[in-house]
């Protein structure tokens, strides 16, 4: 514990002042955060819209441009992981539990209980459904975790700072960023870490919970769930204890090899054809109607507008919050890329992989409710996906892999969340001791354990949802810094010398 930094002590302090609140008194910490969270949506959507949007913009410049030659290391870097495995690191940390919790149950809220332009149950609310799904969870998603991955890559392998969200805002903020300012950027980035990962346990038990209940009649109580997180972080203390390269490495490839299982067999056990009609159209109208969707406000329609505070503020904000823990994971297992090359596997492998897996889940809902087989819309968000299975053959088979996945996922993004606090925790050490990641461990399944007994996790995923609001500043400024670092590094040494810079 030598190694711990102040942010450390600081960051354990408000967090326990958190979890004290939200054990003595829920429900005002619920309705205090709730209504806060509402004031954030409605006043401030149109920003959230607009910073996102620049974000995507950022990426695909760096793209197309010559800058995209530059390498996220010294030249004669080679990458620690092969491009599969990390592949599956950036679905682990990122989105795959995600994408199981919600690849039925987001499709079927859009088409059949609120639709994005106030019309369900028809042909075109499925279209519409879909299309959304795809805005979410696609090229917006992807870049806000690819900002801060990528700022955190250049600036700790390319320019030998340390692995801190401070150490990236130098070019814009210079000697403060080692000071006070850079010590508060760096403890509200743990404390929206430690919520996301924290929330993410207790809505993975839920979840799990409620897939257990569905298909074996376990009780679905706090009893369940208890036990569930106990059995969890005991897997994902083990996995941390063994390192990237062992633990965190070995559960990726094996969640990406058990989601590809899951897929195939819904994918042809499912309406085929559909779904592959359906991921054709919505490709179109996704790409033709980005533009839109990424600005639009519906200023002069209340109901629309609630819909877009829900759902496109909600996302957007959430994804801001989770990203200091996926963006500084992702960074973690990237050296030796190139810019151009962490773009294409960080930006549109990941959405396109995203598009193709939500169509077949999507779709398989959406079908069934639409031929009035089965009333998929009208089960528990965490048991749509089960309800799904039920009307097909190897039904059982199915839920029991999808909790495997489930459970795997589970496992990995706590994991890489122990690594990441530990890291954000000791100065931005790239390897931080076993102590650290144990207490951290231990800290994360405290406070997911306290919420789900005091029924605080609303306010948690409210609390969540507020500091994406100042760390989208601190995004921005990072943005900005890492643009004035390429462009002078360009600049001094042109991009044709490059390839050539050791």
């Amino acid at each position: 514990m030598k190694k711990v930094s102040i942010v450390f002590y600081i960051s354990v302090v408000i967090l326990a002042l958190l979890v004290l609140v939200g054990i003595t008194m829920p429900a005002q910490l619920e309705t205090v955060t709730s209504n806060l969270q509402d004031f954030i949506t409605n006043t401030f959507g149109w920003y959230y819209l607009i910073v996102v949007t620049f974000f995507v913009i950022v990426c695909l410049y760096l793209l197309v441009s010559p800058i995209g030659r530059i390498k996220l290391g010294k030249q004669e870097d080679k990458p620690e992981f092969s491009r599969p495995t990390w592949l599956a690191m950036l679905f682990s940390a990122g989105m795959g539990i995600g994408l199981v919790f919600y690849g039925t149950a987001e499709p079927i809220s859009h088409y059949a209980i609120s639709s994005p332009t106030g019309e369900t149950g028809t042909n075109q609310a499925m279209k519409d459904a879909m299309r959304f799904t795809f805005f979410h969870w696609g090229i917006h998603a992807w870049a806000i975790y690819g900002i801060i991955a990528l700022s955190l890559a250049y600036f700790t392998f390319r320019k030998g700072e340390r692995s801190l969200i401070s150490a990236t805002l130098k070019p814009v903020i210079g000697k403060y960023a080692d000071g006070t300012l850079g010590k508060i950027i760096d403890i509200i980035a743990v404390i929206a870490t430690v919520i996301g990962v924290a929330t993410t346990l207790g809505f993975g038990a839920v979840q799990i919970n409620g897939g257990l209940t569905y298909l074996f009649g376990v009780p679905s109580n706090l009893v369940s769930q208890f036990l569930i997180v106990l059995v969890v972080t005991i897997l994902f203390i083990i996995s941390a204890l063994t390192g990237l390269g062992k633990g965190i490495k070995i559960l990726s490839n094996a969640n990406m090899a058990i989601a590809f299982v899951l897929f195939l067999l819904t994918f042809i056990l499912g309406p085929t054809l559909f779904t592959l009609n359906l991921f054709t159209d919505t490709i179109g109208t996704y790409l033709q109607n980005l533009i839109n969707m990424s600005f639009r406000i519906a200023p002069l329609n209340e109901e629309n507008r609630n819909w877009i505070n829900g759902w496109t503020i909600f996302y957007w904000a959430w994804w801001i919050a989770w990203s200091p823990f996926v963006g500084i994971f992702i960074a973690r297992v990237s050296k030796g890329r190139t810019i151009r090359e962490f773009v294409i596997y960080v930006l549109l492998v990941p959405s396109l992989i995203g598009f193709i897996w939500f169509t077949t889940f999507g779709s398989a809902s959406m079908f069934l409710e639409h031929k009035g087989i089965a009333s998929i819309s009208k089960l528990a968000t965490e048991e749509s996906l089960f309800g799904v299975f039920a009307n097909y053959p190897m039904g059982t088979i199915l839920s029991i892999l999808a909790i495997i996945l489930i459970g795997t996922f589970f496992i990995t993004s706590a994991d890489s969340g122990t690594f990441v606090l530990g890291m954000m925790t000791t100065n931005g050490s790239q390897n931080p001791s076993n102590s650290v990641k144990i207490l951290w461990g231990i800290l994360l399944t405290t406070i997911a354990l306290v919420l789900l007994y005091s029924g605080g996790l609303q306010a948690l995923q409210n609390t969540m949802i507020i500091a994406a609001l100042p760390f989208s500043i601190v995004m921005a400024l990072m943005t900005f810094s890492l643009l004035k670092a390429l462009n002078k590094e360009a600049k001094e040494f042109g991009i044709g010398k490059l390839k050539k810079r050791k």
